[in-house]
């Protein structure tokens, strides 16, 4: 059986310390995200899932609206801090330390969140999802998308992360349990 997630990264968010979980879109992520409806308007969909914070689930919303489809939001499935959210960093020390949170599975810095522990929340909920065998679109964030997908082909790291806009679209199909293709569906 053969199902298909579109991963959809957020539209552009402005940064506000202390506010991870309720920051909204900026005006052009609003735009963006009409964008993002276009692109999968056509798509067959089953299912829309979320992080729960504010902005992933006011990326994939026009979409949701437009194919009449409910929103479920998944705690597990929220951003990963590399770091505790209480205190602030240099944005190359964060930048650091989220490359090698990709080369050791269990680093973090002070408060945070390895990448193991971030798949060890988000992947059983994941799977459970693949097994439904629906086409489902994932409101989510770059570090998790990056972290779920290094879970199911380790060539999705760092450098994939980097790579990756605000917002971003990639078609994942699975056999099963089983990666079998990415493709890029976003473009400017």
């Amino acid at each position: 059986m053969t199902t298909t997630v579109y991963m959809v990264r957020h539209a552009k968010s402005p940064f506000i310390f202390g506010e991870e979980k309720t920051r909204k879109l900026s005006e052009e992520g609003v735009y963006d995200a009409k964008r993002v409806m276009e692109l999968l308007r056509e798509k067959d969909i089953d299912m829309i899932v979320s992080s729960p914070y504010t902005r992933a689930v006011q990326t994939v919303q026009q979409l949701a609206e437009k194919k009449g489809l409910p929103i479920f939001e998944y705690e597990v499935f929220k951003e990963r801090a590399i770091k505790g959210l209480d205190y602030k960093l240099p944005e190359q020390d964060i930048l650091n330390a989220i490359k090698l949170s990709f080369e050791d599975k269990l680093y973090c810095l002070q408060g945070g969140e390895s990448t193991f522990e971030a798949q060890s929340r988000a992947i059983p909920t994941f799977k459970q999802l693949l097994q439904q065998n629906k086409n489902i679109v994932m409101g989510t964030h770059g570090n998790i998308m990056t972290i779920i997908m290094n879970y199911f082909d380790e060539r999705y790291g760092y450098d994939f992360w980097k790579s990756t806009s605000k917002p971003d679209i990639y078609e994942l199909t699975f056999e099963r349990n089983h990666l079998k293709d990415v493709q890029r569906i976003w473009a400017y």
